[in-house]
């Protein structure tokens, strides 16, 4: 904690996992600290945020993840104003394949497929070429039963998968991989990627979308009624310069395990980047590896989730309603 701050305090849940060779506790958490003598409120927090931005960053830099807990967010205008607090330039959502709806200023709603439906890991929009730094994600309503949002760190993803599978981890890192998704004109909630081209690409033009697509380096091959997207070959094993480690920075098991719906084959959404499929027992594997890593804490009422998305990968349990979990990308 800050030595000149008495507003937060760093406080230990059961989810929390310690990776003792790194000296972190993954996530960190933070509560309001109980001998604050101010008033707690939505002000106070959003001007502490600003104050301690630098200790804020190097919690997260740290330990990839911070949830802030028992705050006074309550609405999704007052996560608009802890977003905002924050300082981050706010990212377009262009390319990527949930459907969301806009609900105030920069905030979305997360996925809205199916509360049956699992969203499996992934980096936040690593099948494009730009994506959100950092995620936040907060939690308006909350589940009845299930829906958590598991995390896992991704430099423990690469360490597994390379200590397993070597040549599979020196195949993915020579040739990258290689996204095909068909997209339908209007938006189809009933799917995880469900997002219509028009949405996709902000605009009812298909010359416009197709020179947004470009700018992404995606291609497009239109149908009669939707369109084929290829974006690829692109790295599937990055490189974190702020913390000179190998991540595991893809969509791959999402793609392969998840992007199935009335227009997508799974099995056909991704492939190595010179074409050839992927071994199915090591997807399975990795998605194995994935659930054994991660952590995944019940969501309260109000809590605030900030990601790192350069260090976390994120995914979704299926969930009873009600459920409202909203979301903020950032550059």
């Amino acid at each position: 904690m800050p030595p000149q701050s008495l507003f937060f305090t760093e406080v230990g849940i059961p989810q929390q996992k310690p990776y003792n060779s790194e000296g972190i506790i993954f996530p960190t958490v933070l509560s309001p600290n109980p001998n604050n003598t101010c008033q707690l409120s939505l002000v106070n927090f959003t001007q502490e945020i600003r104050v301690h931005k630098p200790w804020l960053d190097s919690l997260l830099h740290r330990t990839g993840a911070i949830l802030f807990r028992a705050f006074p967010v309550n609405s999704a205008s007052h996560f608009n104003d802890v977003v905002e607090a924050f300082g981050f330039d706010e990212l377009p959502y262009v390319g990527g394949a949930a459907p969301r709806t806009n609900v105030v200023g920069r905030v979305f709603t997360a996925n809205e497929s199916p509360p049956d439906q699992k969203i499996p890991f992934h980096h936040e929009m690593a099948q494009v070429p730009e994506y959100p730094s950092k995620i936040f994600f907060f939690c308006e309503v909350e589940p009845a039963t299930g829906g958590e949002t598991p995390i896992v760190l991704s430099h423990i993803i690469y360490m597994r998968m390379k200590e397993r599978y070597p040549d599979f981890v020196e195949q993915l890192e020579e040739h990258g991989l290689i996204y095909t998704r068909v997209l339908g004109e209007e938006d189809d909630p009933s799917s995880p990627i469900g997002r219509g081209w028009k949405s996709t690409f902000l605009t009812k033009d298909k010359t416009v979308a197709e020179e947004r697509a470009a700018k992404l380096g995606m291609k497009l091959e239109w149908t009669g009624d939707g369109v084929k997207t290829i974006m690829g070959p692109i790295p599937a094993i990055k490189i974190d310069s702020t913390r000179q480690r190998k991540i595991w920075f893809n969509s791959m098991v999402a793609a392969y395990t998840g992007w199935e719906d009335a227009r997508n084959d799974p099995l056909k959404a991704v492939t190595f980047g010179d074409g050839k499929p992927l071994p199915a027992h090591i997807m399975y594997d990795c998605l194995k590896i994935l659930d054994e890593e991660s952590i995944s804490i019940p969501w309260q009422k109000g809590d605030v989730l900030l990601l790192d998305n350069l260090a976390v990968l994120h995914s979704r349990r299926p969930f009873n309603p009600p459920r409202r979990v909203l979301a903020s990308l950032c550059k």
